[in-house]
């Protein structure tokens, strides 16, 4: 099996998702490339694959355009929320800039122009104040629409820019062309300048791109959020008991940190000293503090409520759980479901297509007698069909849902889980840990004689006292939590496959399983009860299949316990007794999930069920907080709730609506106004109109991203 490695890069001068398309598809290209997804909001891009040689990569995508430089796999999260919340902030202000100046520089002429043409002035004076305003736009709003498209023409390639260039530079020249006619020549060309279109052109695109900015900003804000729950600096203790604050992305493994109350965990590590109440919702979901002494386990970004902590790093400040699940969610936010990459395809052939149209148009408006009437709808046919809005249509509802899901504890790895999850046609549980609680407890107490059950409950915890088996800590529960004294035992034995013997107030008590679930306890050789031991079913579990179960997903049951506990914990939760698949092994389950019905849903712990998740079409994994959970599925919910498990379905529909509602959008768009333009039916102010149309379907799709998210926090807001 080939060994795969992952590089992450730093990219800088993205302005739109295009470029972060055109950063992947040069990376792609590159030997030894599995995958390679560049995230737009963050700009990072993560390449995977055999053999990889991160300075070379860098290279690649500087040499398309884009300087990037590597860094390190783990996220110092005070540096990234830092570096994230800049670039944006940059980002948008550059953006601004543009569409400021852009504005300035059309509007008051445009509205010049519009005055003069309504009013049938002739002023001699006007071509050259549109000519010089035109020419100022196309070097302070125009030269970066014009760099990157060279750039990608010395790749052999086109992308958006390509259309806005040749068609601001179209309607530029075209203009340039009729002005040196009139002016040197004073030969009437019968055509109108299109200088203040051209202006038009780059100033509505860069306010598209001023609000694609601002709105990604919102939707990459999620990764700011997680990031800042770690907090910036942490307490060193010294061997001498005094304390250090240093950077928490310092902090090496196998340090002693010091954490007040009312303070955040700033690594993950574990307890040394001290005893306080921590609340770790940032990571299981839990509202209620956990309760921590000596040698338990921190999670970083958890808070500590009431006492004082000391605990010891078992990683570096640049590795932790906040640090992991940033992680996941860039790379989330990053990466593609397979809608897009279908609209990635169509997109790449679009603009060549498009040219060729524009082409076609000017030859044959020539072949009519009006080449001047082809030139003005080839350029309103460049302008009109610039794909913006197909590039912005998947990205953005993608970063929205990955960063709501987030703030939720549920973690999406992909994209395409996203997607498959949306389209969900069965949900396979593991029982045990997932359905149940994984804490077994006393079912039935059944006496054998004048025994009462509390006598026969004595005398099995007394015996039980003593073993570390989960049966035995449910039967001392019970006797517990009934109030029951539970006499010394002496002359312990614990015997494997026979069960535990021990003396108890002058006799013999003896305790074995009968079967998988129930113990037999013999006093003096004689049978005096029995005991049966359940898992206790999640509270939430019977809501959670009913929930799935109304959307038309069948729901099955995999355990390796016998049938008929199985079949008891189905019944309980709702689950049909014909989809309930028991005593099955770890290979079973991997067999029984592959020939399920697709797309299929495996949830289970994440460790033990590993291959069974990777086998289904979507894994999700209980969050314990390890790394084998946040490793072994494409989903990862809170620990403490399954229901979470119907949210993430209800966030990937929605997605997909989103998606497919704005890819439509774009499509429909584009086939509709470009024979309109070649057909000259938007006339020879074409250009502006299509500069304004092309400007409002941008908006159309961020404003639907925009819904998304708002729909989803409602509904987080709701359930909280």
């Amino acid at each position: 099996m080939t060994f795969m490695e992952q590089v992450e890069l730093k990219v800088g001068e993205m302005n739109c998702a295009a470029c972060s398309s055109a950063v992947e598809k040069a990376l792609k290209k590159a030997p030894g490339v599995h995958s390679a997804s560049v995230a737009f909001a963050t700009g990072r891009a993560t390449v995977i694959g055999s053999t990889l040689d991160g300075d070379s990569l860098a290279q690649i995508a500087t040499d398309a355009g884009y300087p990037s430089e590597v860094i390190d796999a783990g996220i110092d999260p005070a540096a990234l929320a830092t570096e994230i919340e800049t670039r944006q902030q940059k980002n948008a202000a550059d953006w601004k800039r543009r569409a400021i100046i852009g504005v300035s520089i059309w509007a008051p002429f445009e509205g010049l122009h519009w005055y003069l043409y309504l009013q049938n002035i002739e002023a001699s004076w006007a071509p050259w104040v549109m000519f010089f305003a035109s020419t100022l736009s196309m070097i302070l709003v125009g030269s970066g629409f014009f760099t990157s498209a060279l750039a990608a023409a010395k790749r052999l390639q086109t992308n958006m820019d390509t259309l806005i260039t040749i068609g601001a530079g179209a309607a530029y020249f075209f203009s340039l062309y009729i002005f040196i006619a009139k002016k040197v020549f004073d030969f009437d060309v019968g055509h109108p300048m299109y200088f203040m279109e051209a202006a038009a052109l780059l100033a509505i695109i860069s306010i598209g791109h001023w609000l694609e900015a601002t709105s990604s900003a919102k939707a990459g804000s999620a990764i700011r959020e997680l990031l800042k729950m770690q907090p910036d600096t942490a307490e060193v203790v010294a061997i001498d008991g005094s304390t250090t604050t240093i950077p928490t992305g310092e902090v090496g493994e196998g340090v002693r940190l010091l954490v007040r109350p009312g303070s955040r965990i700033p690594v993950d590590g574990i307890v040394v000293d001290g005893a306080s109440e921590v609340d770790e919702s940032i990571v299981t979901g839990e509202p209620l503090p956990v309760a921590k002494g000596l040698d338990d386990e921190l999670i970083a970004g958890s808070m500590n409520t009431t006492g004082q902590l000391v605990l010891e790093t078992t990683v570096d400040g640049r590795h932790t759980t906040v640090s992991r699940i940033a992680q996941l969610v860039t790379t989330a936010q990053s990466s593609k479901a397979g809608i897009q990459r279908l609209a990635d395809t169509v997109s790449g052939i679009f603009v060549p297509i498009v040219l060729a149209i524009a082409a076609i148009t000017v030859l044959c408006w020539s072949v009519a007698g009006s080449p001047g009437d082809g030139i003005v709808y080839a350029v309103t046919i460049l302008v009109i069909s610039c794909p913006c809005a197909l590039g912005l249509a998947t990205p953005m509802a993608v970063m929205v849902a990955a960063g709501e899901s987030s703030l939720r504890g549920i973690l999406v790895k992909d994209a395409s889980s996203l997607e498959l999850a949306g389209k969900t046609a069965t949900v396979i549980f593991d029982k045990t840990g997932t359905l149940t609680l994984g804490k077994p407890v006393v079912e039935t107490v059944e006496t054998v004689g004048v025994i009462s059950e509390n006598e026969l409950l004595a005398f099995a915890a007394s015996v039980e006292t003593p073993s570390e088996h989960p049966i035995a800590y449910a039967i001392v529960n019970e006797a517990k939590k009934r109030n029951i004294q539970i006499p010394a035992v002496s002359n312990f034995e614990a015997s494997t496959g026979s069960g535990v013997h021990g003396q108890v107030n002058g006799q013999l008590v003896s305790v074995s399983k009968d079967n998988a679930a129930t113990c037999q306890i013999e006093l003096d050789g004689n049978v005096i009860g029995k005991i049966t031991v359940t898992d206790e079913v999640r509270p939430e579990a019977k809501r959670t299949v009913q929930e799935l179960q109304s959307f038309g997903i069948t729901v099955h049951m995999l355990s390796g316990d016998r049938i008929e506990t199985a079949q008891h914990v189905a019944a309980e939760v709702g689950i049909a007794l014909e989809n309930v698949h028991a005593e099955a092994s770890p290979s079973d389950k991997t067999e029984i999930v592959s020939a399920m019905p697709r797309p299929s849903m495996m949830v289970g712990d994440g460790i033990n069920d590993a291959a069974a998740l990777a086998a289904s079409d979507v894994g999700v994994a209980i969050a314990s907080g390890t790394n084998v959970a946040m490793e072994s599925a494409s989903i990862i919910v809170p620990a403490n709730n399954i229901e979470a498990t119907v949210e993430s379905i209800h966030i990937a529909k929605d997605t997909l609506v989103a998606i497919k509602q704005n890819l439509v959008f774009a499509f429909m768009y584009n086939v509709a106004a470009i024979p309109l333009a070649a057909f000259g039916m938007l006339g020879e102010h074409g250009p502006l109109i299509a500069a304004a149309a092309m400007g409002l379907s941008d908006i159309t799709v961020i404003g639907n991203a925009l819904r998304l998210k708002h729909k989803l926090r409602k509904r987080r807001m709701k359930s909280q």
